[in-house]
């Protein structure tokens, strides 16, 4: 999305566009697939009210007025029950925490929602953080659990700046009296946009090439020169979006410090099952889970949300583990990785019978998110590199927000701004 959203802004302002992509079909992260006999998001991606910038992209395209919105429910499982975690009364009987703790916890969040500027909050680590706010034992209880199921041996390393991101993002998203979550879809979800950009940019003029992995990328005169396996094109700039430790392979021309800069970015990885089933495991969109003996980190009901109509009347239901991105679990068979996640779902579902399971499919993604750690912003490589027209962005560059859809949109305008200064430098 990057990558489609900032052709998408460099067409529009009267630039030639090549958008080159790896894979067979574009999207990325927000591509489409098929499981069983529906075909819908990759990865699990939601739209919040507060995703200002996603729906600017999206009513630039015609398709935010068609936004499905609707109130999601939440649960909580500690290891041996679910419990509601929906509003105020839910909250306060949230048995893992006491009254203290749970005040604290509160504060946490509407502390951290009112600080605009993150970068400060590098400096330090989330535990001394997060205790320092909540409380040691509501960090133990909950923040604790929940940073090593998205983060694994890593959750240590990360900054405040982090959970901050994250508790701004969800909070943003509450509207009312009690703070009611509003979620919202575009029906033919992920693949639909992408296919409208797609066609938005070919009617445009630009030049659209999926299934075109980059080899090489070097200077050459006055611009870049970009080989792919068969090919090979001559631009004025270039904007490379692919993980940093592959830019710092294929941009050759680098400057040594450059390289060792976007080497030295860590990324967590995920290994998603999307799951088809005949029947609704309950009504939340989202489960928290804190018991590490769970395989994955979360359990995401879409079909909470996305009406029966778009998934052939079944249930879909995506099962998230986040690793970092050498984890050996990447490399398990996916008969293994799928007896060891459907033993988990019913550690929760105990219910759930085998007929009752039409469709399971994996997905795994080594680099999905450049970990927070401390001082990050201090050690990031400038997007506008040591080689003239060469511009690296991707979503290690997202420093006040976490990984979203909506956080990548914004940060395509921000690089569509930037380049359209230095051209008018250059001028």
């Amino acid at each position: 999305m990057l990558g489609l959203t900032l052709a998408h802004n460099l067409i529009r302002r009267g630039q030639r566009v090549t958008l080159i992509e790896a894979s067979p079909e574009i999207g990325g992260l927000t591509s489409a697939w098929r499981v069983g006999d529906v075909v819908w998001d990759r990865y699990y991606h939601v739209t919040l009210l507060s995703d200002f910038h996603l729906r600017s992209l999206l009513s630039d395209l015609g398709l935010e007025q068609d936004i499905h919105w609707g109130t999601t429910k939440t649960k909580f499982f500690d290891g041996k029950s679910l419990y509601p975690l929906n509003n105020a009364i839910d909250f306060l009987r949230l048995p893992v925490l006491g009254l203290i703790d749970k005040l604290r916890l509160g504060a946490t969040i509407v502390y951290a929602d009112r600080i605009e500027n993150g970068v400060p909050l590098e400096q330090t680590p989330v535990a001394d953080w997060l205790i320092k706010l909540s409380g040691r034992r509501t960090f133990e209880r909950l923040w604790l659990p929940l940073l090593r199921s998205k983060l694994g041996p890593n959750h240590s390393r990360v900054s405040a700046a982090y959970i901050w991101s994250v508790i701004r993002r969800f909070y943003g998203a509450r509207r009312g009296g009690l703070k009611t979550e509003m979620f919202g879809y575009v029906p033919g979800g992920y693949g639909r946009i992408t296919q409208t950009l797609q066609r938005d940019l070919q009617h445009k003029g630009a030049q659209v090439l999926p299934g075109c992995p980059v080899k090489a990328i070097t200077k050459s005169g006055a611009g870049i020169h970009v080989t792919t396996g068969d090919r090979a094109f001559e631009f004025d700039r270039t904007v490379v979006t692919f993980a940093s430790s592959m830019a710092a392979d294929i941009c050759t021309d680098l400057s040594l410090s450059e390289k060792a800069q976007l080497r030295g970015i860590e990324y967590q990885g995920v290994v998603c099952a999307s799951l088809l089933l005949t029947r609704p495991l309950g009504d939340a969109y989202l489960t928290y889970i804190t018991d590490e003996s769970i395989p994955f980190t979360t359990v995401i009901e879409m079909s909470s949300l996305v009406r029966p109509e778009e998934t052939a009347g079944q249930y879909l239901v995506y099962l998230p583990r986040y690793l970092p991105a050498d984890d050996p679990f990447f490399d398990r068979s996916d008969a293994e990785i799928e007896t060891l996640f459907l033993g988990g779902l019913r550690r929760l579902y105990p219910d759930l019978r085998d007929e009752e399971i039409s469709a399971f499919r994996l997905s795994r993604t080594r680099r999905v998110l450049a970990l927070s750690t401390l001082n990050y912003s201090r050690n990031l490589p400038a997007m506008k590199t040591s080689v003239p027209g060469l511009w690296i962005a991707n979503s290690s560059h997202i420093v006040n927000g976490s990984l979203s859809v909506n956080e990548s949109v914004g940060l395509a305008n921000t690089v569509a701004d930037q380049l359209m200064a230095s051209l008018a430098e250059d001028m």
